[in-house]
């Protein structure tokens, strides 16, 4: 399986070390890769000395690992968390991926607001305070911050913000989008209020398909609870989960988001964004909807399905309707940042031979 198409990545004039956090997280393992294969010095933030060791694990079998470091961050949310290794490495980018996904929270103020709000803003401050030599940080943002649903605008780009508010967020359906919104806002407030030595840009990226992160290979912990969360209906497909309570097949509703795009591109767009004007990037790839990627997985992957799924798979209609749907412009992203945007077809066949080579244990053998 290869997860890295050299001739794809976006060209940097120099090595300058990098500081990327959250490094075991879906998008962080591929943004690890884009800078390794560019040849970055990088410093990975993890939580514990067990998720960086098998971090660096995960290296060894992609030949990377003298050039990445780990330092440990149990808590982002801490005020000071990063200041250690702010002060013992010069840094000239950063690029924070840290934040909660997932979306059901116990506590949505502790579980995820504040991770994701202070965990930015104190990183910010930090940065501001110990390390002058920054001149970009990259922050991982998301759809959720611009989108509006149910009253969607007729086409998104860069210039539309989530109207979500903060009583909103403690609902559980709205703190997940909440989060990416008021830390993003947060982002852009620090920098005109401080006007630090640095410059700040986001990558807003979508239900985020692709291969698994590559830390998760080879490792006897490996369990499928790890797998990111937009590609667990791909999972939860080829596993058999698609269905009724009485047993039979069905497909799940698409919605609300019916846009995706892979996690190679939003690694490559991170990497771009580094040396790119100091602003916001939508990225999305295109529309996709469960029966689409049923289809996928049937005509890539003969008998993964089962036969006891297939036909009632085929028997259900498709609930995304294009000419009914709003549109998105990512015209930014594709002139600035270089992107060519891979298909549904190409990142859900690689999402699929991905979760099957790592259940193999042969992922990146």
């Amino acid at each position: 399986m290869t997860l890295i198409k050299a001739s794809q990545q976006p060209q940097t004039p120099k090595k300058e070390k990098v500081l990327l956090t959250g490094g075991t997280g879906f998008v962080a393992s591929h943004v690890l890769d884009s800078l390794a294969t560019n040849g970055h010095p990088v410093v990975v933030t993890v939580r514990s000395e067990e998720k960086g060791n098998r971090l660096l694990q995960s290296l060894s079998h992609f030949g990377a690992s003298n050039q990445v470091q780990y330092a440990i961050v149990p808590d982002i949310s801490t005020k000071n968390a990063f200041d250690p290794i702010l002060h013992d490495h010069r840094f000239t980018y950063v690029i924070h991926t840290a934040s909660p996904y997932q979306l059901s929270f116990a506590d949505p103020v502790n579980d995820c607001l504040n991770p994701a709000i202070k965990g930015t803003t104190y990183l910010l401050d930090s940065i501001h305070r110990l390390c002058p030599s920054v001149t970009r940080v990259v922050i991982t943002s998301s759809s959720a911050a611009i989108l509006n649903p149910p009253n969607h605008r007729d086409v998104y780009d860069e210039s539309s913000w989530s109207d979500v508010s903060w009583e909103q967020a403690m609902q559980p359906e709205h703190t997940y989008r909440a989060s990416k919104k008021f830390a993003e806002q947060a982002a852009w407030s620090f920098l005109e209020e401080h006007n630090p030595r640095f410059t700040i840009a986001t990558i807003n990226n979508t239900y985020t398909f692709g291969p698994l992160s590559r830390s998760l290979a080879n490792s006897a912990k490996f369990s499928s609870a790890e797998v990111n969360t937009s590609n667990r209906r791909i999972w939860d497909l080829i596993h058999g989960k698609w269905r009724n309570p009485d047993g039979s097949a069905c497909i799940p509703s698409t919605a609300p988001v019916f846009t995706f795009v892979d996690v190679r591109d939003v690694a490559d767009a991170h990497l771009a964004a580094l040396t790119a004007p100091g602003q916001r990037y939508y990225t999305v790839g295109g529309f996709f909807s469960n029966y689409q990627i049923a289809r996928i997985v049937d005509e890539e992957f003969k008998g993964v399905l089962g036969d006891d799924v297939l036909p009632d798979l085929k028997g259900q209609a498709d609930d995304f309707e294009e000419d009914k749907h709003w549109k998105f412009d990512v015209s930014r992203s594709e002139k600035e940042l270089g992107i060519r945007y891979r298909g549904l077809r190409e990142s859900v066949r690689d999402a699929v031979v991905s979760m099957l080579e790592f259940e193999k244990g042969t992922a990146f053998n």
